[in-house]
């Protein structure tokens, strides 16, 4: 049981990196950790998303900075003004789970990532952060299974393929 809490407890610790601002076909290493933006390039994003309302991409750079300055809330706020312009923002809608998860709101974690879904079904990243919440914050772990491997068949080269593969099979034999 140990075991499978430390590999749960590191994707579960890296779902930032995967899930944050990636197009599907990206994949950053395990070990990426964007740097902390300062406080000036925060205020200067909300200026230009401010005075531009209707423009998208001012509002998602704005919760893409927030959300690597782990101010969840702020950022849920910026996505939600993204995609309340472009609803079927897959990245987006990836990313605003991955907040929800960062303020401990699971069950909204996993609606976002099941949104994004039904919108592509072939987005890696939204499987493989609803398998975290799940397994990690949910412990349902039979449910994970398939969201995992589903996954891997979609990304069978990702850095994390061969730490993924052991937790199913960990998932899979109940420890």
């Amino acid at each position: 049981m140990k075991k499978i809490a430390s590999i749960v407890m590191v994707l579960a610790m890296t779902i930032g990196s995967f899930g944050c601002h990636q197009k599907k076909e990206e994949q950053r290493p395990v070990t990426y950790a964007p740097p902390m933006p300062s406080q000036t390039e925060i205020s200067q994003l909300e200026q230009v998303a401010k005075t531009s309302p209707k423009n998208k991409e001012a509002w998602i750079n704005l919760g893409n900075t927030l959300m690597d300055a782990q101010r969840m809330n702020e950022a849920i706020d910026a996505y939600e003004k993204a995609l309340a312009l472009d609803p079927k923002n897959v990245p987006v809608r990836v990313d605003m789970g991955t907040c929800y998860r960062g303020i401990g709101k699971f069950d909204k974690a996993v609606e976002e990532y099941r949104t994004a879904l039904k919108i592509d079904p072939n987005f890696p990243n939204g499987h493989r952060n609803l398998a975290v919440v799940l397994s990690n914050d949910l412990h349902e772990n039979k449910q994970a299974i398939p969201e995992f491997q589903k996954y891997l068949e979609l990304a069978p080269n990702a850095p994390d393929a061969g730490e993924i593969k052991k937790l199913i099979q960990m998932l899979s034999m109940g420890k």
